[in-house]
């Protein structure tokens, strides 16, 4: 029997099943736990088991200049959750059937009682001319 989950990151898989924009939860440690029915759309893949941070990164990306997976060590995100801060940046990720897609993220903390449990991340595509500037450097 594994142990329960924080009840943060319960309230944040409801909310995110409640939601039509694309959005994953992220555990300690890069641990996917889960993604909903929007984002399995947009990455053609409905979210079936808990995947490593670097299984889901290679599949998913985001992918650099190259089309190269990402390690998700050097995801500007990474490091700004790790510190407890939110970080918005512009990604190209692998989506359904091999397509690449330019995406804006937006990724929230998720701080309980004992600490720093998670993250949500929120993406959403974006067209080069919508105004949302040029992709940062993690595409570059």
């Amino acid at each position: 029997m594994s142990a329960q989950r924080p009840l943060e990151l319960i309230l944040a898989r409801n909310l995110l099943c409640s939601i039509s924009t694309p959005a994953l939860l992220v555990g300690e440690g890069g641990t996917l736990l889960f993604y909903n029915d929007a984002a399995g759309a947009m990455l053609g893949k409905r979210f079936e088991d808990m995947l490593a941070a670097a299984d889901w990164t290679s599949t998913f990306g985001p992918l650099d200049s190259e089309g190269e997976a990402i390690p998700f060590e050097e995801i500007p995100a990474t490091g700004a959750l790790r510190s407890n801060r939110p970080y918005h940046g512009h990604f190209v990720v692998r989506g359904a059937g091999g397509t690449r897609l330019q995406v804006a993220a937006s990724a929230i903390p998720i701080v309980g009682p004992e600490g720093a449990t998670g993250a949500i991340v929120i993406f959403w595509p974006v067209e080069e001319n919508d105004g949302a500037g040029p992709l940062d450097e993690v595409t570059s």
